[in-house]
């Protein structure tokens, strides 16, 4: 039997399936962040090879002889498969390797057309236009600095900033306040012994400026958990807002596909109905499926709606007796 691997590499985890040229997923392993460009290229390689030596013993066979996709986020899709490949024809591939966005992954994780888009919200956030089954246009994805509108980053920082607000006296009362506090364990109070600001607020500062900025991210269940509070309300709002210019960027009338979104904030935010337009949305877990579905389709596999079917029902099977989740993981 001939067999392909399929990799999604994250920045978080790393996901690795070994599938035949039928879509069956035969072998799941899973490893720690596989992604170059946020862990270094020798810490991705060995997450890497690690996650496909366990998708490899799932399966029951020592090597696959197929092509090998990597799917991934940022620019590692354009780094080259020097960084890994040594690694992967050490732990059982050494197919030729192709390194796909993390983004085309998520879309045909959901999507057999070969025409649509796909929307991701997680610590980051981007939306691309996939026109011929490749990826066309990508909007927004620009990193916590100059972009990511909707990411977890962006309403992690929000939600810090509308407590500094109340804290400060700029701003209106908030149950992000109490939320925040608690999380930093930081204790509330109005004392003022250590000078002219609130106790609360200079350790709030403290805390927070000792934080690399993407991590603020950490902060954005937050405004899910602060319910119908206003401001909290408001910062969803403007996310939900925020994906859909994203999304808008990359509309063309020509094409009409499907869209499929995956990202754990999107998700979140599509559970309390508060995404525009997201009646329409195929959410997804991860860009896993979208992998073995590139794998399949660099191997000369037509993909359609039968085929996604049997890779995603099969996959799931898999995670379930390697004791993975199939749902939202990120």
């Amino acid at each position: 039997m001939r067999a392909l691997l399929a990799v999604d590499a994250g920045g978080t985890s790393t996901r690795a399936v070994v599938v035949g040229l039928d879509g069956v997923c035969r072998g799941f392993g899973t490893a720690g962040a596989g992604n170059p460009i946020s862990s270094g290229p020798t810490h991705a390689a060995r997450e890497v090879a690690t996650a496909t030596r366990r998708a490899l013993a799932s399966a029951g066979v020592e090597r696959v002889d197929g092509p090998v996709v990597l799917a991934m986020a940022g620019s590692s899709a354009d780094e080259g498969s020097g960084w890994i490949a040594a690694e992967l024809a050490a732990a059982g591939a050494a197919g030729p390797i192709r390194i796909e966005s993390d983004l085309l992954a998520t879309y045909c994780a959901a999507a057999w057309e070969p025409d649509g888009y796909a929307v991701v919200a997680g610590t980051g956030a981007a939306a691309i236009r996939v026109r011929a089954g490749r990826q066309e246009l990508v909007g927004d994805g620009l990193g916590w600095l100059l972009g990511d509108g909707g990411s977890g980053f962006w309403i992690g920082r929000r939600v810090v900033r509308a407590v500094a607000a109340q804290l400060d006296g700029r701003g209106p009362v908030t149950a992000l306040t109490a939320l925040l506090l608690a999380d930093l364990g930081i204790r509330a109070g109005t004392s003022r012994a250590g000078g002219s600001r609130p106790d609360a607020l200079q350790e709030l500062v403290r805390s927070v400026y000792a934080l690399r900025p993407i991590e603020l991210a950490r902060f954005s269940p937050l405004a899910f958990a602060a319910g119908d509070d206003a401001a909290a309300a408001g910062i969803r709002r403007a996310a939900g807002n925020a994906l859909e210019e994203a999304v808008a960027a990359v509309r063309d009338p020509d094409v009409t596909g499907p869209l499929v979104g995956g990202g754990g904030v999107l998700a979140a935010l599509a559970a309390r109905c508060e995404l525009p337009g997201g009646d329409g949305i195929r959410l997804v877990a991860d860009g896993t499926a979208g992998a073995v579905v590139l794998a399949l389709r660099a191997a000369g596999v037509g993909v359609d709606r039968a085929t996604l079917e049997v890779v995603v029902g099969t996959l799931a099977e898999r995670r379930i007796m390697s004791g993975g989740s199939a749902g939202y993981d990120r």
